[in-house]
């Protein structure tokens, strides 16, 4: 007789990406931590702060330097970025999230070398100390979500020689989502300041509520996505096509019931 054997339904795990004014706003910021809060079952949250670190490079008479609105990491930028990221945002979020009865912790890719890196190599632009995510340690990870213990990640991820590096927030979202995805039902959130793709940037409510790839190209094709935007949703259908089950694109509402968003679909 043919045994059949069940295999358990996978926990659905939430890893959120924040950025944007949604950090810079302190108001905006605890509201939405108050959404993170309520968010059932396992979590992750990653953040950013780009503009943050812009702004402490300025006051301490660092120029930064931008290219295509990407910015070029020298070892001065990385020093001010490991400060922001690393430290004044990451534990602000962290502390945040302890008051409110959150068990969370701060982390950056050396941490029990959680996001192994490397350089980026360069091409058409050296954008320095920039990295790209190799490896993200699944073990550790689920170590802490078995604990009910809440990752805070920040944007810095690590090489295997231990150089810190400055790595983009939207990837070390998407590369941690696709590497859990094997053990969770992984579901991917991007909040940022729009409500979602929009099928008209003058208009905040023209909001495309399902993009597939071929719309995605289209939209392209027509111009109609550009610019910041296409390094995005790059990276939400790379998580689709390696795993991840479901991408929503969003503003600080995102997490809200029936908020205005876009879903990412094959």
């Amino acid at each position: 007789m043919l045994e059949i054997v069940h295999q358990p339904t996978k926990k659905v795990l939430k890893v959120v990406k924040i950025g944007g004014k949604l950090i810079e706003n302190k108001s905006l910021l605890d509201s939405f931590l108050d959404d993170f809060v309520k968010l059932e079952g396992p979590k992750i949250l990653v953040h950013g702060g780009g503009n943050k670190a812009t702004e402490v490079a300025g006051k301490l008479g660092y120029k930064t330097h931008m290219v295509d609105g990407r910015r070029i990491t020298d070892e001065e930028s990385m020093e001010v970025i490991t400060m922001v990221y690393g430290g004044l945002l990451n534990k602000n979020i962290v502390a945040k999230l302890q008051a409110k009865d959150l068990n969370a912790i701060g982390l950056c890719g050396a941490d029990a070398k959680v996001l192994i890196s490397r350089k980026r190599e360069v091409k058409q632009i050296d954008y320095g100390l920039v990295g790209d995510i190799m490896q993200v340690n699944t073990d550790f990870i689920d170590v802490l979500l078995t604990q009910k213990i809440v990752p805070v990640f920040s944007a810095i991820s690590s090489t295997e020689g231990g150089v810190l590096l400055n790595t983009n927030g939207d990837s070390v979202a998407s590369e941690i989502a696709i590497a859990m995805s094997p053990y969770y039902t992984a579901q991917l959130y991007y909040c940022s300041e729009k409500k979602g793709v929009l099928k008209n940037i003058q208009d905040e409510n023209s909001v495309i509520p399902v993009l597939n790839s071929d719309t995605y190209q289209n939209l392209k094709d027509s111009k109609v996505i550009t610019d910041g935007m296409l390094p995005k949703l790059h990276n939400c259908f790379e998580a689709i096509n390696r795993g991840v089950s479901s991408v929503f694109l969003g503003d600080a509402e995102l997490l809200k019931k029936d908020a205005k968003h876009t879903k990412i679909v094959h």
